[in-house]
């Protein structure tokens, strides 16, 4: 527990032995050795505390997963499953409100000058012209 070997309980006790007299030695070391069973018997109380609230911890947790799945298993019933598909299918049945149409909004100046300015860019950049031409040379070539 300490780490203290035999040559140094021999050094320990023969300073006893000089620091406390052969006569009340004897006593000495009873009431050391009550002392020790004091604190050996607490550390077994604590440890036992410790362990049992450990054990409670955990049939908390097994009584937790326990709940959920019997709960669990309760939802799985074949009426509640019944009633859920009964429920799905009666939303599938419903029908939409119709939709009302809506008319677009009468063209004003600024959306055809919009329109014409779209229409100059895409017509300045054609895309790729160097695929564009090389695909209309390939038809001449097989041609000729």
């Amino acid at each position: 527990m300490f780490d203290i070997g035999w040559s140094e309980l021999v050094v320990i006790g023969v300073v006893a032995l000089i620091a406390i007299g052969p006569k009340e030695l004897p006593g000495v070391l009873r009431m050391v050795g009550q002392w020790i069973g004091k604190a050996r018997r607490m550390a077994a109380e604590f440890q036992g505390q410790f362990n049992e609230a450990m054990r409670e911890a955990e049939m908390a947790d097994i009584k937790k997963t326990f709940d959920e799945a019997s709960s669990a298993a309760k939802d799985l019933s074949p009426t509640n499953l019944l009633t859920s598909l009964e429920k799905y299918g009666e939303d599938a049945l419903k029908t939409d409100p119709p939709v009302t149409p809506t008319t677009p909004e009468p063209p004003t100046p600024e959306t055809f000058i919009e329109a014409e300015t779209h229409a100059q860019t895409t017509q300045d950049t054609d895309p790729m012209p160097e695929l564009l031409g090389s695909k209309t040379e390939q038809p001449d070539a097989k041609a000729s």
